[in-house]
């Protein structure tokens, strides 16, 4: 039982940690309060069942989602050691193109455990709920789901200490569109003092807004031109129109469509990038990196699910598509790489991924103490699912199973179950002191914007790498 500053809530007392779930941080956003900002949730007499899980966020059918029609959706999990008192809070922001994703994909208890922190797991609005940037809903629209986002962050401050927290060492953490998000709450002035350290894994500050990369914030006159068609879809005027869009037509309308954060308005003034670049930034200690074959799983799962071999004709395809002019001399710089499927995944990994991952830690290690790291090594695959004929490394997502259970995954290898408590420790270290090194274990030095080398983390053994040289940066500059 714990009493939170709007109510008791009864959560689960196993045999190491304690679980709440289900805990409201704001008020529904339904009806007239859809594209809203959050209001305070409601009080409540008694004591509140928090042993089950929310719905999750409205959103479509994904692999690695759970389709839901529900708006009524803002809550968070906390999960905490027994016995904790004064620990760290690490908030967990969840991936999922900031369309799909909820707190009950993500099993935090071995974090919370080994790491002897306070995990606060939570939801915000996705997808045109969460995104939807038109002048009917007014000036400043469009980012709904960052105010979601910091609305949480305002209930940790309030309620961290009754679940045996430290309100005022808090550290966002966020995986893929988790990690843009945080990237966005360092750049946004309404966020200014709700944490005291952030981790970014697989989403780089830098990382420009395109069709390919469209989970990074979004110029405003492109998300408002989507939302003219849109509204005129349903043949809407007015923004009670829009909010009278039953949900399941909204996510059919939708349903083909990417959305995210949107560049203009109090919540994201400036690209984070930008915002880094002038200094107009949340200053804290920050863990940034990437993984070092981020889109290996991609299409290795594509030739098995598909059982069909990229060949040499598609990917040089994919690369007259992606890069125009540019693709024969792309496909010379790569020839080394066989088969294709590999080449193209990592031509993709490099230029998508590294190249705004290494302009990321230039800014962040000018701004602020940054350590910057890539994954590396054999990560868990896909449960289920065999491998392809190339190794598939340490590829997108794969890093969360590290601290995280996640179904999606096969278990960790016994090395791998290693590498997991040394990562868990070395996170822990940092959401305690801001610096992920621990006694007797390989230095890890704090980055400066002229560094090449990275943290190289990996089952086999943590070391020092070359980030530049290897993902062939010097060739994409």
């Amino acid at each position: 039982m714990v009493h939170t500053d709007r109510g008791t809530v009864r959560g689960l007392a196993e045999q190491d940690t304690r679980t709440f779930r289900g805990i409201p941080f704001a008020a529904p956003p339904t009806g007239e309060w859809r594209w809203r900002s959050p209001r305070p949730a409601s009080g409540w007499a008694g004591e509140r069942d928090a042993t089950q899980y929310a719905d999750s966020c409205a959103q479509g059918e994904h692999p690695v989602g759970l389709a839901s029609t529900s708006e009524d959706c803002l809550y968070l999990d906390v999960t905490t050691p027994t016995g904790a008192r004064g620990l760290p809070v690490v908030v967990w922001i969840h991936g999922g193109s900031f369309t799909n994703g909820a707190t009950r994909n993500y099993g935090p208890t071995r974090l919370a455990k080994q790491g002897k922190v306070v995990v606060v797991q939570i939801q915000y609005r996705l997808g045109a709920f969460g995104f939807l940037a038109s002048p009917l809903l007014g000036k400043g629209s469009g980012n709904f789901g960052l105010e979601d986002q910091q609305t949480a962050l305002r209930w940790v401050q309030r309620n961290a200490a009754a679940f045996g927290g430290n309100p005022r060492n808090v550290t966002i953490m966020g995986e893929s569109a988790g990690a843009y998000s945080v990237c966005d709450q360092l750049a946004s002035p309404t966020a200014a003092g709700l944490f005291q350290r952030a981790i970014i894994q697989s989403g780089p500050c830098a990382q420009e807004y395109s069709a390919a990369n469209y989970a990074a914030p979004r110029p405003l006159t492109v998300a408002e031109r989507y939302s003219r068609t849109l509204a005129s879809s349903f043949a809407c005027t007015t923004a009670a129109c829009l909010r009278d869009i039953s949900a399941e037509d909204l996510l059919a309308a939708t349903a083909d469509d990417h959305f995210g954060p949107v560049l203009g308005g109090p919540v994201l003034p400036l690209h984070p990038a930008r915002a880094l670049a002038t200094g107009r930034v949340n200053r804290v200690p920050v863990l940034h990196g990437i993984n070092r074959d981020e889109e290996h799983g991609r299409y290795g799962a594509q030739e098995v699910v598909t059982g069909t071999p990229i060949t040499e004709a598609v990917y040089r395809d994919e690369l007259d598509k992606a890069f125009g002019a540019d693709a024969d001399r792309i496909a010379a710089a790569y020839s080394d790489i066989k088969p294709a499927g590999l080449a193209l995944s990592t031509v993709f990994t490099d230029s998508a991924w590294a190249v705004p991952a290494a302009k990321t830690n230039r800014l962040l290690s000018s701004r602020m103490p940054t350590y910057t790291f890539e994954f590396a090594g054999k990560a868990p695959w896909y449960a289920g699912l065999p491998e392809p004929t190339w190794p598939t490394g340490s590829h997108h997502l794969s890093d969360v199973a590290y601290f995280l259970n996640l179904n999606a995954f096969d278990q960790l290898s016994p090395a791998q179950a290693a590498f997991s408590n040394e990562l868990i420790a070395r996170w822990s270290a940092f959401a305690r002191t801001g610096t992920p090194n621990l006694a007797g274990a390989t230095p890890w030095p704090r980055a400066k914007p002229s560094d090449r080398e990275v943290q190289s983390l990996s089952p086999e053994g943590t070391t020092r790498t070359d980030f530049i040289a290897g993902h062939r940066l010097s060739f994409w500059r």
